[in-house]
C-alpha cells in the first residue's frame, strides 16, 4: 500500500515534465499511479475477501506515538476500487478531452495524479491523524484543482468557497479526531472501532465527525459549494465529485457506523441532514438547465441517500448503501464525462439549446442512457438492485421510522426519477421546439461570419475514442455487476455485518410481487409524470416562494465576515510600527514578567534559588535579590558589553537612517564577538555573517527612504520608549538566569556530543543537532525562510513576478557586418532596450550610469567572487567536523552574489545567478524533506541519518554522512533567499526608481526599463 501511495507521489511530481515531453499523451503514463491501485486491490481480494486484511506499520515519530499504519480492509478494498478504476477512466479520458494547446496542462495532470493519491491514502489509513492528514490534502488538491481555470472568476470563487467550507469542517473533524484518540488511548481507527468510548465526550467528537462528513459530502446546509464547484473542468467534475472527494464524507460515516450509530446524536444528526438533502437536491435538478448542474444537484441528492443509508446504523441497510455506493460512482462518473463529450461537440452545456446529438453521436447516448436507467432505478441495473434493497431493508423493520424512511426515500427517488429523464431528454431530443435555439445557430446581433450552421448535424463534432470509451465502459460496468446481484451480496455483506444491529440484508433483481415492487413502481410512474409535466413543475417552482439559499446565506455571512475583519484592522492596525512593537514588549514583559516576578517573591522567604554548576564555588559571584550570578568570565565580555550599550543608546538618538543602521549592527557584531568568547565560534561565524547581510539589504532599502527620520517624538513618548526598552530587556535577562535553574530533568542536549559522534557521524556538535539530531527544526526553519522570501517579494514587487531572469543577450544589429570571431572586441549585448559592450571586469558594469560605476570595487570584486564561492563550498563540505555548515556557507555565498551586484548592478546579479529564486529555494526544500523520505524508503526514521566510509581512487579515504544532502539543501535555501532578497529589494526597486530618474548619456534609463519589464 504504500508504494501504491509513493507511485502516486512520484507521477504527481514527474507529471509537468511528461506532459511537457508527452503532451496530453502524457495521462496514458500517469493512468498507472490510479490503475496501480486498482491492480493492487484486485490482487488482494482473496486476503480481504477471507478476512485477513493486509496491513503495513512504518515507524515515524515513535516518541509521539505517530505511525504510517495503512489497512486494507473490505470498506477500504471497496473504496480504492473506486478510486482507482474511476481515476483511470479519467485520467485516459483527460488525454483526449483537453487540447493540445491546454494551458497549465503540467500542473494539472499533477494535481489531479496527487488528489488520487490522497484519496488512497484516506481509504487505506488506519491511524486517525494520519486520516486526517489525508483528508486535507484532499482538500487542497481538489481546491487547486476546481480552481485550475485561473483567469474566470467563477473558477476562483468557486474553488475558495469549496476550500472555506470544507476546511472548516475539517477543523470540526480535528477536534472530533483528537478527542476519541485521547478517550480511547489509541489512535488506531480499527482499535478504535472493536473497542469505541463513550461518554458526553465522545458523543461531542461523533458530532463533530459527522461536521466534517457533512462539508466533504455537501449535506445541506452546506450543499452549495458542489454546483459552484461545476466550474472546474468536466474530468474533475467527473471524479471528485462523483466517485472520489464527496465520496470521503460517505466513507467517514460508513467507517464509524458501527461503533457510534446506536448513538442518539448520531442517527438524529444522519436522519435529518440525510433526508433534507435527498429531497433538496432533487428538487433543485429540476429547476436547472445546465446539464453539469443538472448532474450536480443530482449528486447532492444521491449523496443525501448514501447518508441515510449507511449512517441508519442496521445491516441491512449498509448494505443497500454499500452497492448504491459503487453504482453511483459508476453511473454519475459515466453521465459526468458524457457531459463533457456532449460540450466539446457543440460548445453548449444548455440543455433548451441541445437537439440531434443523438443521431451524430450514438454511442455517448447509449452510455448515456445506460447510466440514467441505473441512476433512476430501471432493472436490470444496479442502481435498481440498491434502492430495492433499501426499500426492503426499511420495510422489513416495520416500525414508523422504518415507514417515514421509505416515503422519504420515494419522494427523492420519484425527484430522480425526473430530473434523470429531464437530462437524458434535454441532451439527447431529437428535435427541439418551435423557436427554439439551436447549438450553433446564429445569434441575434453576431457578426457576418461568426455563427456556424444553423443545422443542428452540422454544429455536432465528433470525438475521440478515447473520450468516448471511457464513460460507455463506466455504464456497461453498472449493468454487469446488477446481472450478478448475489456475487455483489457476497462481497459486501461481511462489512455490513459489522454493524451492531439488525438482520441481513440482500441484494436481488427479483423478489417478488412485494410491497416494495409497488412503491418502485409508483416511483417511476410519479418521476415519469413530473418530468412529462416538467413545464409546469417549472412554472410552479418559479411561483412559489423559497427561501434564500445557502450560497446567498454563504456570502453575506463572508460579506459581513470582511466587514467586522476590516474594523477590527482599523481600530487596532494604526499605520505605526512603534506602536505595534510596544505593545508587543508589553505584552511580553507584562505577562511572563509578572508571573516570574510573583515566583521570585515567593522563593524570597525560601533563600536564594540554586546556583549552576559553573558558579558553584566562586569567588566572583554577586548576590542580587534570590539570584546568584558571576558578572563575567573575562574582562573583554565586559568591554564588549559596554560597546553594545553604547551602540544601543546611540541608535536610539541618531537622527540619520544610515547611522542607526550602523550603530545597530556595532550592537550585533558585539554579540557575535561574546559568542566567541564563550566559546561558540559556530554561532560567532553565523552572527557575523547575518549582521553582514542585514547590513546591505538595509542599505539597499534605505535607497527608497528619506536620509533623516521625518518625524522625531515628542521628549514624553521617548521617555516611555525607554521604559518599554528597558522593562522588556529586565525581564528577558531574569528569564535567562531563572530559566536553567527550574529544570526538573536532565537537559537532552548532554547527550549531544556522544549522539553527534555516534549517530550523526560528526564532531561539529551545533551542524550534527541543526541537520540530524533536531533535523525537523530545521525543515521547519527553513520552510518559513521560503514563506518569508515570498511574502517579502509580494509586498515589494508593483507586478506579476514572472520566471525570467534578467541577463545580457547578444545584440543583433541589423544592416551591419557581422563582427569576426577574432575581433573580441566587437561583440556586443543588449540590457533590455539599451545595446552595451560587455565588460572586462563584471560583464554587465557598462549598464551603470557611469557616475554609478567604481573601477576599483569592479576589480576587487572580480578578485574577492570566486575565493568567496570556494570558502563557502569549504565551510559546507567540512561543516560536520569544523565550524561552518549549510547556513554558513549559505552566507558567504550570498555575500557573494551580493558584492557582484552592488558592483555590476541586477543584469551583473543575472549574469552571476542565472537562475530564478524559487527554483533555488524549491529545490533546497526538497532536497532536505528529501533526505528524510529515503531514509523512510530504507525502512529507517525520517531524517535518519547513514554513515558511510568508502575508499576511492585519488580521494582515498572519505567519511560521507547522508545528512551532508541535507545540509545542501540548507545551503541551496539561504542562497534562493538572498538571491530572492537582492532580486526584491535590489534589482525591483532599481526599476521602480527608473521612471523618476532622468537618462543620462547613452546609458539611457529606458533601456533598463525595458529590461526589467521582462523579467
Amino acid at each position: 500500500m504504500l508504494l501504491v501511495l509513493l507511485a502516486h507521489g512520484v507521477l504527481a511530481l514527474a507529471a509537468p515534465a511528461l506532459v511537457k515531453a508527452l503532451g496530453r499523451r502524457a495521462f496514458w503514463v500517469l493512468a498507472l499511479g490510479p490503475a496501480g491501485a486498482t491492480i493492487y486491490a484486485l490482487a488482494q481480494a482473496t486476503a480481504v475477501l477471507g478476512g485477513d486484511a493486509p496491513t503495513e506499520h512504518l515507524r515515524w515519530i515513535p516518541a509521539l506515538g505517530l505511525a504510517i499504519d495503512l489497512r486494507l480492509d473490505l470498506l477500504a478494498w471497496v473504496m480504492l476500487l473506486v478510486v482507482g478504476g474511476v481515476g483511470t477512466l479519467v485520467m485516459l479520458y483527460c488525454s483526449a478531452y483537453f487540447s493540445r494547446e491546454a494551458h497549465g496542462l503540467g500542473r494539472f495532470s499533477g494535481f489531479l495524479v496527487a488528489f488520487a493519491g490522497s484519496m488512497a491514502g484516506l481509504v487505506v489509513a488506519d491511524d486517525l491523524l494520519l486520516l486526517f492528514v489525508f483528508w486535507e490534502l484532499t482538500t487542497v488538491f481538489s481546491y487547486l484543482l476546481i480552481g485550475h481555470y485561473a483567469d474566470r472568476t467563477s473558477s476562483r470563487r468557486a474553488a475558495m468557497q469549496a476550500l472555506i467550507v470544507t476546511t472548516a469542517g475539517g477543523l470540526a473533524m480535528l477536534v472530533g479526531v483528537v478527542i476519541l484518540g485521547v478517550g480511547a488511548g489509541t489512535w488506531s481507527v480499527s482499535a478504535l472501532i472493536a473497542d469505541p468510548p463513550s461518554g458526553p465526550a465522545v458523543t461531542v467528537a461523533v458530532v463533530c465527525l459527522l461536521a466534517g462528513a457533512a462539508t466533504k459530502s455537501a449535506l445541506v446546509p452546506t450543499h452549495f459549494w458542489l454546483p459552484a464547484a461545476m466550474a472546474a473542468p468536466t474530468p474533475v467534475s467527473a471524479y471528485l465529485h462523483a466517485a472520489a472527494m464527496v465520496k470521503a464524507g460517505i466513507y467517514l460515516i460508513a467507517r464509524f457506523a458501527p461503533a457510534f450509530s446506536d448513538l442518539a446524536a448520531w442517527r438524529t444528526v444522519v436522519l435529518v441532514l440525510g433526508g433534507a438533502t435527498l429531497l433538496l437536491g432533487g428538487y433543485r435538478a429540476l429547476r436547472q438547465h445546465d446539464l453539469k448542474l443538472v448532474l450536480a444537484f443530482g449528486t447532492v441528492s444521491q449523496l443525501g441517500l448514501l447518508t441515510l443509508l449507511l449512517g441508519y446504523g442496521t445491516r441491512a441497510t449498509a448494505l443497500a448503501g454499500l452497492a448504491l455506493l459503487g453504482a453511483h460512482a459508476l453511473f454519475k462518473a459515466s453521465l459526468f464525462l458524457v457531459v463533457g463529450v456532449v460540450d466539446a461537440a457543440t460548445g453548449t452545456r444548455d440543455l433548451r439549446k441541445l437537439a440531434g446529438v443523438g443521431h451524430r453521436l450514438p454511442v455517448t447516448a447509449l452510455a448515456a442512457t445506460l447510466a440514467t436507467a441505473s441512476m433512476i432505478g430501471l432493472p436490470p441495473f444496479a442502481g435498481y438492485v440498491a434502492k430495492e434493497a433499501a426499500l426492503a431493508a426499511w420495510a422489513h423493520d416495520g416500525d414508523l421510522l422504518g415507514t417515514i424512511m421509505i416515503a422519504v426515500v420515494a419522494v427523492g427517488s420519484a425527484l430522480t426519477v425526473a430530473y434523470g429523464l429531464r437530462f437524458l431528454w434535454g441532451a439527447f431530443k431529437p428535435r427541439l421546439p418551435a423557436g427554439a435555439e439551436r447549438p450553433g445557430a446564429e445569434r441575434p446581433g453576431a457578426e457576418q461570419g461568426e455563427s456556424e450552421q444553423d443545422r443542428t448535424p452540422d454544429a455536432v463534432h465528433p470525438q475521440p475514442f478515447w473520450m468516448v470509451a471511457p464513460p460507455l465502459v463506466l455504464a456497461v460496468l453498472g449493468l454487469a455487476v446488477a446481472l450478478v446481484p448475489h456475487v455483489g451480496q457476497d462481497l459486501l455483506g461481511p462489512y455490513a455485518n459489522t454493524y451492531p444491529v439488525g438482520d441481513p440484508g440482500h441484494l436481488t433483481l427479483w423478489d417478488g410481487f412485494t410491497p416494495v415492487l409497488a412503491v418502485t413502481g409508483a416511483v417511476l410512474l410519479v418521476g415519469a409524470w413530473l418530468f412529462w409535466q416538467r413545464e409546469r413543475v417549472e412554472r410552479l417552482q418559479a411561483a412559489l416562494w423559497f427561501p434564500d439559499g445557502a450560497d446567498v446565506v454563504y456570502r453575506r455571512l463572508m460579506r459581513a465576515l470582511d466587514r467586522f475583519a476590516s474594523d477590527v484592522t482599523a481600530g487596532t492596525q494604526r499605520g505605526s510600527l512603534p506602536f505595534y512593537l510596544g505593545v508587543i514588549l508589553l505584552v511580553l514583559a507584562v505577562g511572563p514578567g509578572v508571573a516570574l516576578a510573583a515566583g521570585l517573591v515567593g522563593e524570597a522567604g525560601t533563600g536564594p534559588l540554586p546556583v549552576v554548576a559553573d558558579a558553584a564555588g566562586r569567588d566572583d559571584v554577586l548576590h542580587l535579590g534570590p539570584f546568584v550570578v558571576v558578572p563575567w568570565d573575562r574582562p573583554a565580555q565586559l568591554v564588549i558589553v559596554l560597546v553594545v550599550v553604547v551602540a544601543a543608546i546611540l541608535a536610539a538618538r541618531a537622527r540619520r537612517r544610515l547611522k542607526a543602521v550602523f550603530l545597530a549592527g556595532v550592537a550585533g557584531y558585539g554579540n557575535a564577538a561574546l559568542f566567541l568568547l564563550h566559546g561558540a565560534p559556530d554561532l560567532a561565524l553565523t552572527q557575523i555573517l547575518c549582521e553582514t547581510l542585514t547590513l546591505v539589504v538595509m542599505v539597499l532599502v534605505l535607497r527608497r527612504l528619506p536620509p533623516y527620520f521625518s518625524d522625531r517624538p515628542l521628549a514624553a513618548s521617548r521617555w516611555v520608549r525607554l521604559a518599554i526598552g528597558a522593562l522588556t530587556g529586565l525581564v528577558v535577562m531574569m528569564f535567562v538566569a531563572a530559566a536553567p535553574l527550574v529544570r526538573v530533568h536532565l537537559p537532552v542536549s548532554v547527550d549531544f556530543p556522544e549522539e553527534a559522534e555516534t549517530f550523526g557521524g560528526g564532531h561539529n556538535i551545533v551542524n550534527v543537532t541543526l541537520v540530524d539530531i533536531r533535523a525537523w527544526d530545521t525543515v521547519g526553519e527553513i520552510s518559513v525562510l521560503l514563506v518569508a522570501a515570498t511574502g517579502v517579494a509580494s509586498l515589494v514587487f508593483l507586478r506579476q513576478r514572472s520566471g525570467a531572469v534578467l541577463r545580457l543577450e547578444p545584440a543583433d544589429r541589423p544592416g551591419e557586418d557581422e563582427p569576426g570571431e577574432d575581433d573580441p572586441g566587437e561583440r556586443t549585448a543588449r540590457a533590455g532596450a539599451q545595446e552595451v559592450r560587455p565588460g572586462t571586469w563584471l560583464l554587465a558594469g557598462p549598464t551603470l550610469a557611469p557616475g554609478k560605476r567604481s573601477m576599483l570595487f569592479e576589480v576587487v570584486t572580480r578578485l574577492l567572487f570566486h575565493p568567496m564561492i570556494l570558502f563557502a563550498l569549504f565551510l559546507l563540505f567540512s561543516g560536520h567536523n569544523s565550524p561552518g555548515g549549510g547556513f554558513a556557507a549559505g552566507l558567504v555565498a550570498g555575500l557573494a552574489l551580493t558584492v557582484r551586484y552592488l558592483a555590476g548592478g541586477r543584469y551583473e546579479l543575472g549574469e552571476a545567478a542565472p537562475v530564478h529564486p524559487g527554483l533555488v529555494l524549491g529545490t533546497g526544500l526538497f532536497l532536505s524533506a528529501g533526505v528524510g523520505l529515503v531514509a523512510l524508503v530504507a525502512g529507517q526514521a525520517a531524517l535518519e541519518s547513514t554513515i558511510l566510509d568508502l575508499h576511492l581512487p585519488v580521494l582515498g579515504h572519505v567519511h560521507l554522512v547522508t545528512s551532508l544532502f541535507f545540509d545542501v539543501g540548507v545551503f541551496l535555501v539561504v542562497i534562493g533567499l538572498v538571491i530572492d532578497i537582492l532580486r526584491t529589494f535590489g534589482a525591483e526597486l532599481d526599476r521602480q526608481a527608473e521612471p523618476r530618474s532622468r537618462t543620462v548619456g547613452s546609458h539611457g534609463r529606458a533601456g533598463h526599463r525595458a529590461g526589467g519589464d521582462r523579467a
